[in-house]
């Protein structure tokens, strides 16, 4: 199995090269750093222009893999990798092919360039592959930098009930167990006064947030006694005013991964990216995996 590495160089590709180094060391895997070069010109089109185009996706290629090769030098752990540049009308697609022709494991991705620093904002690619992908996508936050390139600290796995949740949950224990990491289970509920009027306000939002904290709480409980995950693994509930509070209210370790199912109204074997899923990738300070429904 191999970690496929989308890599735009200048653009949040550095801090794909760490999250996919981490990746494929702690599962003693090997890393394609994969750099695609869309092709712009319409077919069939003169031969010059297809010269031309060759010229330009070759250099661009060796400059980014001399880009990729000049960072990974100075890492502290040594993983095989590979170098491929390759062309296609869509970046997101192409990736997707190269990694389901190189038996990818994990297809990851840096954030936009554009996001702040720390968070996850996907750029024009990233959301495509978020509602696409056959494979495992990892992406990082904006700056990512591992300061333990051997591996994982933890793996929380968010958990909103649910079959397809279960599933995520069952998942995410087999990813744990190949990464060599403690396992957690989250539940993020977010308050919401707006839905009720002025005279109610905050406190009928707080009952019912407290009823769906007693619900996911019993929820977590039947992934132990079904068998989904052993009664040692810790099980959190997040709640706050919005997503991003929700997130922020537990606790998170400098290099964690939490994992996020898709959604089960998305294809069969793919990402499919739900309203809230989407709200968690935005809300998260820590790398994103979201396993393919």
């Amino acid at each position: 199995m191999t970690v496929v590495v989308g890599y735009i160089p200048h653009r949040g590709g550095r801090g794909a090269l760490d999250l996919g180094l981490q990746l494929a060391h702690a599962r003693g895997e090997a890393m394609a750093v994969v750099t695609v070069i869309p092709r712009q010109w319409s077919t069939p089109s003169l031969a010059k222009i297809d010269a031309e185009y060759a010229e330009y996706a070759r250099q661009v290629g060796e400059e980014a893999e001399q880009e990729a090769r000049d960072y990974l030098r100075d890492t502290s752990v040594e993983v095989e990798t590979t170098y491929r540049a390759t062309t296609g009308r869509s970046v997101s697609s192409a990736l997707v092919e190269t990694a389901l022709e190189l038996g990818g494991s994990t297809l990851v991705i840096g954030s936009s360039a554009d996001g702040p620093e720390g968070r996850i904002v996907p750029g024009a690619t990233a959301e495509k592959l978020l509602h696409s992908a056959h494979v495992p996508l990892a992406i990082c936050p904006r700056s990512y930098q591992s300061v333990a390139a051997a591996g994982f600290t933890r793996l929380t796995c968010g958990f909103s009930d649910g079959e397809s949740s279960v599933r995520t949950v069952a998942h995410a224990a087999e990813m744990a167990k190949q990464l060599g990491v403690p396992m957690r289970v989250a539940s993020f509920g977010v308050r919401n006064a707006r839905m009720y009027p002025p005279e109610v306000g905050l406190t009928a939002e707080d009952s019912v947030l407290d009823t769906w904290a007693d619900q996911a709480a019993e929820a977590q409980r039947r992934l132990v006694v079904d068998g989904i995950i052993d009664g040692a693994v810790p099980c959190v509930i997040g709640t706050g005013s919005g997503w991003a509070e929700s997130v922020g209210s537990i606790d998170w370790q400098r290099d964690e991964l939490l994992a996020i199912g898709s959604s089960a109204a998305g294809p069969v074997a793919r990402v499919f990216l739900g309203s809230r899923a989407a709200r968690l990738i935005r809300a998260a300070s820590v790398p994103v995996v979201m396993l393919p429904s």
